[in-house]
């Protein structure tokens, strides 16, 4: 099938959850926002340790990135909660997001007389949200209508040879139905970046593809650190993965064989149906994080080692190869792929279940982290803080 029931929005998106977003812009912020949303059913809070003491491009993406967040076609309506001295302008994300949705307020900490009075009128603003809110239903939507992000983290050998394949045999899946999906992480496409830049579709596009994975290392190396022929994370490591060219290679196999679209910045919105990378690091929170901004709905979320990680307001759908972390850490993992591993399945037959998975998850089903109730979230740095 290719359908799944989702929240149509007012400019025409269509979103997986029906959050109400209480956006801190700042640091400064984040307790203000956090208490406003525990004050009300539905409301979910996006924290962070950015939004001053950054200048230049570091700022403009840390903007771009709220503002792509509070746009995401999970968000009902948006808070921005602001101190009001901050580097951030929290009147031009209002700006922006009001241009496209009804439910935009801003709430500034300095002109309420503190912290109390924020969170108070804050609460007001939301409950006066809740009628219309409570009324959103959802309604029979296509797969085209998806944004997937496709993550990795606490990998292994498994996630090379299973789970990262299953993801792809899913990705393909949804290309073809004339869905986006996201490739990110550029640390890992070092080393199997001639590949990734063979499947585009213009050289234009190879060459901003490989001009972010030399930038990328070109940054390591500022910290004196060669990452070529090397590993840099101590689980991939245990995990049996000995140079970050495996765990690229691995990477890779998340977005199956379709063809590269469009190569985007991080936190930048795609503008095309099919498979696009992003220009994230390695760091899952922050390339889960980046893609969310680009509007991802929904992410598949391989892991052999196992890791928690969730998002704020987006289902992360946990998939291992691995069978001891299948066992180990259920309670975290959606889908055990470890029968490809073991031999006992294949790719189609794990991939078709995840596949339906993923329908499920998008209509409404619960993924592990949102039971168990992980918002991780962090926006990427490019610049020193002065």
């Amino acid at each position: 099938m290719s359908t799944f029931k989702g929240f149509l929005r007012e400019d025409g998106a269509v979103g997986v959850r029906n959050h109400i977003l209480v956006l801190s812009t700042v640091v400064c912020a984040n307790v203000v926002a956090e208490r406003v949303a525990r004050r009300v059913q539905g409301a979910v809070a996006f924290c962070h340790t950015n939004g001053c003491g950054q200048i230049g491009e570091d700022l403009s993406q840390t903007i771009r990135t709220l503002a792509g967040i509070g746009r995401n076609p999970n968000v009902f309506g948006t808070l921005i909660v602001s101190l009001g001295c901050e580097g951030v302008a929290a009147c031009d994300i209002l700006n922006d997001l009001a241009r496209n949705r009804k439910n935009i307020e801003l709430v500034t900490i300095q002109e309420c007389g503190g912290t109390s009075g924020a969170i108070r009128q804050g609460e007001r603003i939301l409950r006066g949200w809740q009628k219309e809110w409570k009324n959103q239903k959802r309604v029979p939507c296509q797969l085209k209508d998806l944004t997937v992000g496709l993550e990795c983290g606490g990998s292994d050998t498994s996630s090379g040879i299973a789970a990262n394949p299953v993801m792809g045999y899913v990705s393909d899946r949804v290309v073809s139905m004339g869905g986006k999906v996201i490739l990110s992480e550029t640390t890992e496409m070092i080393g199997a970046e001639h590949l990734l830049a063979a499947r585009t579709t213009n050289g234009v596009l190879a060459k901003k593809l490989l001009d972010f994975v030399k930038k990328t290392e070109d940054s390591a190396k500022a910290m004196k650190v060669d990452l070529r022929g090397t590993q840099p994370t101590p689980g991939n490591i245990k995990g049996g993965l000995t140079t970050i060219e495996e765990k690229s290679l691995g990477c890779l196999a998340k977005a199956g064989h379709s063809r590269i679209v469009e190569v985007v910045g991080y936190a930048e919105q795609p503008t095309k149906q099919g498979l696009i990378v992003m220009d994230t690091p390695g760091y899952d929170v922050e390339s889960v994080t980046g893609m969310l901004a680009g509007g991802a709905q929904i992410f598949l979320f391989s892991t052999g080692r196992g890791t928690p990680v969730g998002c704020p307001i987006a289902p992360v759908i946990k998939v291992t190869g691995n069978p001891r972390t299948a066992e180990r850490m259920r309670e975290n993992i959606d889908l055990d792929a470890s029968g490809l591993t073991l031999g006992r399945q294949s790719i189609e037959e794990i991939g078709d279940g995840l596949f339906t998975l993923l329908r499920k998850t998008a209509s409404g089903r619960k993924t592990a982290s949102e039971r168990l109730g992980h918002t991780e979230a962090s926006i990427t740095r490019i610049g020193p803080s002065v």
